[in-house]
């Protein structure tokens, strides 16, 4: 795990760029070296422990899901469903409400379609024009399509931070929204107070895009059929279906563009499934060389309890985000470690999964050189510290999360 911190945080910081620096490269430098210094076992039986632990069971199901959840987003967003539901979200705006309708707006749409990089892609544009049209505080505007960009981004349940951390918690992720909409909730309420207040006589935009509802379906399908407990690769699978026969149907795409839609989400899965992979390899040659048990007696040696534990989980998880700048592969790095911490403590595994969740999304909305930050600024042509500034909703769920572990809140995960 070091070697791998060393050699991305490092590589990132002499390249001047956090994205410079393959996290497969860096993933497989930590391999290689987990391998090499692994004792008394022959080459062959290394690599036996790396490929068992690679080919873990739950990490193949992420991989399923991970395939499957790429296929539905880009054939979604290849019908239209992205469009289709910035508009609807931007229809719903009474005047006066701009700003906490836009805030709303990034909220439902991140947690429709499961990422907060593309919540951030759709809707910036529109804030950008908002704000020209409005005089409006720019970096305020793109601050709050980034906050609600994470609310999504931390319950949707198609992403992937979500998928992450139900896998390595082994527990559902419908039990997990529950948990998690203890802490999300009140911190969005308060920023959205916080809107109501700033955005009093701001009015929306009048020239909406005529509204294609039905476009909206797969994504609406797919959050309801979720809720309901339903299967998550049984629900993507319906979201393909849907977003296929609605795409060609409405002319979108015919069946060979569904079909190069769906591969190429696919594809723009391959680093992160290469990146599971390889954590998976690396983490299972740390634990049979007692790395873990190394780590978690030094984690927990003042650890008095539950508070102590869930304050270690939400400590890992910033770190190891400060360092990667990517907040899955925070998840998939520190998760196995969270669950045999929460196991020792008695934590609750839906606890553990919200707060490994949670907390990363916190880290990740506050860092400058995340991908988040660094995408609105670009589509806003202002600096990611100007954004900072205004990023309340982060803020907010941190706090709140905080305050649940000191007063052991929820009670029913508590």
């Amino acid at each position: 795990m070091f070697v791998f911190m060393v050699v991305y945080l490092v590589g990132s910081i002499l390249a001047g760029d956090f994205y410079k620096v393959p996290l497969t490269v860096a993933f497989l430098a930590a391999s290689a070296y987990a391998v090499c210094i692994t004792p008394k076992l022959k080459l062959k039986e290394r690599i036996s422990i790396f490929s068992r632990g690679a080919g873990d069971e739950n990490l193949m199901l992420m991989v399923w899901i991970f395939v499957l959840a790429g296929a539905f987003a880009k054939s979604a967003g290849a019908m239209g469903a992205i469009d289709a539901t910035v508009n609807l979200t931007l229809r719903l705006l009474p005047d006066g409400m701009l700003l906490p309708g836009l805030f709303l707006a990034a909220c439902f749409i991140s947690l429709s379609i499961g990422t907060s990089v593309g919540t951030v892609v759709a809707l910036t544009p529109v804030a950008v024009g908002i704000a020209e049209q409005t005089g409006s505080s720019l970096p305020l505007i793109v601050a709050l399509v980034v906050g609600g960009a994470f609310f999504g981004d931390n319950l949707s349940f198609i992403s992937d931070t979500t998928i992450v951390a139900t896998q390595t918690q082994e527990c559902r992720m419908n039990d997990k929204f529950k948990a998690n909409i203890y802490l999300a909730a009140p911190a969005a309420l308060i920023v959205l107070v916080l809107y109501i207040v700033l955005g009093m006589g701001v009015k929306a935009p009048a020239d909406v895009p005529l509204l294609e509802w039905y476009k909206v379906i797969p994504y609406l399908a797919v959050l309801a059929l979720a809720i309901m407990g339903m299967n998550v690769l049984v629900v993507l699978l319906i979201g393909i279906i849907l977003a296929g026969v609605i795409g060609m149907a409405c002319g979108s795409f015919d069946l060979m563009a569904w079909m190069g839609a769906m591969g190429e989400g696919v594809m723009g899965m391959s680093e992160l499934i290469i990146v599971t992979l390889l954590a998976g390899g690396m983490l299972a040659l740390i634990r049979h060389n007692g790395g873990i048990d190394y780590l978690i007696r030094v984690l927990t040696r003042r650890i008095n309890g539950k508070r102590g534990a869930k304050f270690t989980i939400a400590l890992l998880v910033i770190l190891a985000d400060l360092c990667t700048a990517n907040n899955t592969i925070a998840l998939i790095t520190v998760g196995p470690v969270a669950r045999d911490i929460a196991d020792r403590y008695g934590v609750d595994r839906r606890m553990s999964a919200s707060l490994l969740d949670t907390f990363s999304c916190f880290a990740q909305g506050l860092i400058p050189y995340g991908a988040q930050l660094l995408m609105a600024s670009g589509l806003a042509a202002i600096s990611p510290f100007e954004i900072m500034g205004y990023l309340y909703y982060p803020i907010a769920l941190g706090v709140i999360s905080v305050l649940g572990i000191l007063l052991r809140f929820p009670r029913k995960y508590a």
